[in-house]
């Protein structure tokens, strides 16, 4: 059994990961498909969270939760370069992010897929046109080849048959699947979900869980979930991080189960994922 560990200024940790394959990118094993270092984030003299620092490898659903206004959000948008950090490094595949030039963003992007909170598909445009759009801007495919791509994408996530609806014509999960789609236009080797359950029914919600995890296990790519759900926490999550508003840190990282059973947990880790995290393994038990 491997040991996964992160350290705040303020707590200090380390969560062995029973029966769990090891996730370390040390000792000469895979290059993690994301990387922060000693990220810090601030609005002008506010300081958001600090010493943010983890590995994310290939092939893993990793969360990112806590509780209300602990800065997951804003975390995100350092990672996918909405907004850089005041300091540190954030990495896809050894490959630093931020602050590099125009086009080598460009060129990082493409490698990274995200589905907002609404779906933020274009109210005006038909579900296979939203998915063209990334098609559009970063290759040179013709019209027709785009299309059957975004036919290929929409089936992908279960929305066949449905290229020429607009969003207005339909629910609430179908508009997180097209959002999906669109996200994965490129292929990307990573996808972020910025609070994908969000808005959705409990069932709507298991199946895009169920979603989620098919797609790594099928496509092998790398899962990175900002959340606050239970339910999807302890259903599919390889390990989270966890952060928290008082430390303005990170406090802990690790398989969701086995933070819970920790002894040395700190104790606002307990108290969130024990908000209901019974509820939460049985939704797993059924995945």
């Amino acid at each position: 059994m491997r040991c996964s560990r992160c350290s705040s200024a303020s707590f200090g940790f380390e969560v062995e990961m029973a029966g769990e394959k090891q996730v370390s990118g040390g000792g000469g094993g895979p290059r993690p498909a994301l990387s922060l270092r000693n990220v810090e984030c601030r609005y002008g003299d506010f300081v958001v969270m600090r010493d943010i620092t983890f590995d994310v490898m290939p092939g893993e659903i990793f969360f990112i939760g806590g509780g209300s206004g602990c800065g997951k959000s804003t975390l995100l948008k350092n990672i996918i370069g909405l907004v850089p950090p005041a300091s540190g490094e954030v990495l896809f595949f050894g490959r630093k992010a931020n602050g590099v030039s125009e086009e080598e963003m460009r060129e990082i992007q493409a490698e990274f897929g995200v589905l907002y909170q609404s779906g933020a598909l274009w109210s005006s445009m038909t579900l296979a046109e939203n998915v063209e759009l990334p098609l559009e801007l970063y290759t040179d495919l013709g019209a027709e080849a785009r299309r059957a791509l975004a036919r290929m994408k929409l089936a992908q996530v279960g929305l066949a048959g449905a290229e020429n609806k607009y969003p207005s014509e339909i629910s609430g999960g179908m508009k997180k699947r097209a959002g999906l789609a669109r996200a994965l236009a490129l292929d990307p080797r990573v996808v972020f979900f910025d609070e994908p359950q969000a808005g959705l029914d409990p069932l709507s919600s298991l199946q895009l869980d169920r979603l989620i995890r098919e797609l790594r296990d099928t496509l092998g790519m790398t899962m990175v979930i900002v959340s606050h759900e239970l339910d999807s926490i302890f259903g599919i999550a390889d390990r989270i991080l966890i952060l928290d508003r008082e430390e303005r840190t990170m406090v802990a990282l690790g398989h969701p189960r086995a933070l819970l059973q920790a002894g040395d947990v700190h104790p606002r880790v307990r108290e969130f994922l024990s908000r209901g995290g019974e509820r939460g393994a049985e939704w797993g038990n059924v995945l």
